[in-house]
This record gives C-alpha cells, sequence and structure tokens, in this order.
C-alpha cells in the first residue's frame, strides 16, 4: 500500500500524461524500456538520483521545481527535453505559460556527471523524467519505475509551447487543453493537484487577489475559507 494516497494518485496521472505525450521521444524501434541503460549505463539512475538527493536537501522547493519541470517540457511536444534547449530568442522557455520555470541547473549537473561516467549516452529527456521520479519519491511520495530509452528532441519554439496551461485559464479552457494531450477532466485535477508539493509566486495569483473578473476586488470564492484568509 502506497502511504501517501493522494500523492500516488497525482502521480498515476503524471504517468498516463507522460505515456500520452511521449511519442516523439521513444528510442528508434518506437519502444521505452526500465533499465534501458542497464548496460550502457549502469549507474545512470544512482547518479542523478544522488544529485536530485542533494538538491532537495539543499533546498525542499527543488522538488516540486523538478516535477514542474517535468510536466512543462512534456506537455508541448513530448518527453523530449525540448525546454532545455537555449534558444534565446524563440525557445519553449519563452512562452507565458512557462514563466517561473527552473530546476536547468540541477539537471545540468546531473548530466555532467553522466557525461563523465558514461559520454554521450544518457538523454537530457530522460534525466529531467528520472529527477522528477527522483523528486517525487524524496517528497514522501512513491518510488516508481520509469520506462527510459528518450531521444533529445530538437526543436524549441515559443509557439510550439502556446497552448500550455495558464493560471488565468478558464476550467474550459483547461479541459479544452487537457483533452488535447489525450487526458480527462479527473486528470486535469489529479495533475493540478501536484501543485501541493513546493510553494507559488505570488504574482500568479494576483489578478484573483486584487482584481478578479476585473471586478477591482478578490475572486469570493477565496474568502469562503476562513483558513485562506487567515493564511493570506
Amino acid at each position: 500500500m502506497m502511504k501517501n494516497k493522494p500523492l500516488a494518485l497525482v502521480l498515476l496521472a503524471l504517468l498516463i500524461f507522460i505515456h500520452n505525450t511521449s511519442g516523439s521521444s521513444q528510442d528508434d524501434q518506437g519502444r521505452l524500456q526500465v533499465g534501458f541503460y542497464a548496460k550502457t549505463c549502469p549507474d545512470a539512475e544512482a547518479i542523478i538520483h544522488e544529485v536530485v538527493r542533494r538538491a532537495v536537501a539543499a533546498d525542499p522547493r527543488n522538488a516540486a521545481i523538478l516535477l514542474r519541470l517535468h510536466f512543462h517540457d512534456c506537455f508541448v511536444e513530448g518527453c523530449d527535453g525540448s525546454i532545455l534547449i537555449n534558444n534565446d530568442l524563440d525557445g519553449e522557455l519563452k512562452a507565458a505559460g512557462n514563466a517561473g520555470v527552473t530546476g536547468f541547473d540541477i539537471i545540468e549537473d546531473a548530466k555532467a556527471r553522466l557525461e563523465s561516467a558514461c559520454p554521450a549516452v544518457v538523454s537530457c529527456a530522460d534525466i529531467v523524467a528520472l529527477a522528477a521520479r527522483d523528486a517525487v519519491s524524496l517528497s514522501n511520495g512513491p518510488f516508481y519505475q520509469v520506462p527510459t530509452g528518450r531521444r533529445d528532441g530538437w526543436i524549441s519554439k515559443m509557439s510550439l509551447a502556446a497552448d500550455l496551461p495558464d493560471v488565468d485559464d478558464s476550467i474550459e479552457v483547461l479541459k479544452s487543453k487537457f483533452k488535447q494531450k489525450g487526458l480527462s477532466h479527473k486528470d486535469l485535477v489529479l495533475l493540478s493537484g501536484a501543485h501541493t508539493i513546493g510553494v507559488t509566486a505570488c504574482f500568479f495569483m494576483q489578478n484573483r487577489l486584487y482584481n478578479f473578473a476585473s471586478t477591482g476586488g478578490p475572486d469570493p470564492e477565496y474568502w469562503e475559507s476562513k483558513h485562506f484568509i487567515e493564511r493570506v
């Protein structure tokens, strides 16, 4: 039995999402498999885990940061690591929906260590996926097997990330965006629940706190919760 049921449900939805969006990042035969690097880089997962462990120990927020990075990578063109491509003029990271996405230094650290151990073997896309898994596990969530063998994407364009879920999207817009990825309404709720680890930046909530629907006031649903008012 998994000890953290809410996080386990979030994880299940994340796995379904990854399965539905990983088509462009599979191996040459179109397959992903657990232990893909068992012969070519047997310590790959251990190396990534240690990097993530140190990062989370240094700052617990890094767990949520890595999980968010993985989601934002997968939602665009599949789990292909294209969010990591440094395209200052027109990259995915410039899209409004990717505002505040970080964690790249952790991925780069893991990549450098892997290149030292087994050069040109482990894809960045797999590092992002495995790092997210370790982030969940280190947050008292379940440890799960990650099929690997993804190939890194070569294209990173801001326009491709235009349909990322946005904090100001209505529920109907969000349902439409998730449906386009083969995800259900339940998947939407569960994946949104992944935000229960970590914190959010205030600018994501400014409209709902101070100018909801151009009223000049807060979202009335916020103030129905005494607990929320006290926390704010």
